[in-house]
């Protein structure tokens, strides 16, 4: 059959509930600062259900669109919704994070290994220009990533592991991701630099065990990031009045 005849992709609920915001951010003039208002009554204005509400604030929260305070609403952080990201890159990225996770925890844990054993007082040095440069960034209210990225590139190289260093080498963007996604998380540059420093001092002390044990820790907390509670496969339904399956507290 001709691929012109596929089936047709139908806008999901969510996202037309996203563009419904922006639509609405602009026409009142909203900025960074100002609240949306509450779930339940974009719910009941929009006439769909709150978890189609909650879908949109996902996305655009991942997106870096709005704060979401609990208990205290969701704010704009900029002067506008419009969004740099399509939904639909959104989406894939969503998909294929899972596995780029995994990926890290396998590899990067075995570099954390390596490198307490076999690591250099060059090696140490470059580790400790890492943390430094991060917590320079941190400090003043950056995200700390380029800090990241050299620590997480210092560990490799003091694995001295010619293949594993190669193979992190081929995930380098799909990593890019997965560190921009977490360090955007509320409070995670500093909890992320506190952990890089525990792996640090275990690979100074050449303690293997401790050191897989730290960044195994440390990837962990790299996967608890807002898009992954996000699930854009999910069926939606649901009219004015249904509060679907929020289960939250109302704002």
């Amino acid at each position: 059959m001709s691929e012109a005849l596929r089936p047709m992709a139908r806008p999901r609920l969510y996202e037309q509930v996203v563009e419904r915001l922006r639509q609405y951010a602009a026409e009142d003039g909203l900025g960074a600062g100002d609240r949306l208002p509450a779930e339940r009554e974009l719910a009941q204005r929009l006439g769909v259900s709150r978890a189609s509400v909650k879908q949109a604030i996902v996305v655009l929260e991942v997106q870096g669109l709005v704060e979401v305070r609990h208990g205290g609403g969701t704010y704009l952080v900029r002067d506008t919704l419009d969004a740099a990201e399509p939904v639909e890159r959104l989406v894939e990225r969503r998909r294929r994070l899972p596995d780029v996770l995994e990926a890290r925890e396998a590899m990067e844990t075995k570099l954390a290994e390596l490198a307490a054993r076999r690591r250099t007082d060059a090696d140490l040095a470059a580790l400790d220009d890492a943390l430094a440069h991060m917590a320079k960034d941190v400090e003043d209210g950056g995200p700390g990533v380029e800090g990241d990225r050299r620590f997480h590139a210092a560990v490799t190289a003091a694995a001295h592991s010619a293949l594993l260093a190669e193979f992190m080498r081929s995930i380098a963007e799909q990593i890019g991701e997965s560190r921009n996604e977490s360090l955007r998380q509320p409070g995670r540059p500093k909890r992320s630099l506190a952990q890089h420093r525990r792996i640090l001092d275990a690979v100074r002390a050449g303690d293997p065990k401790a050191a897989a044990a730290a960044m195994r820790r440390h990837l962990r907390t790299v996967a608890e990031v807002r898009l992954l509670t996000w699930t854009p496969e999910a069926e939606e339904g649901g009219t004015e009045g249904d509060d679907g399956a929020d289960g939250g507290p109302e704002e």
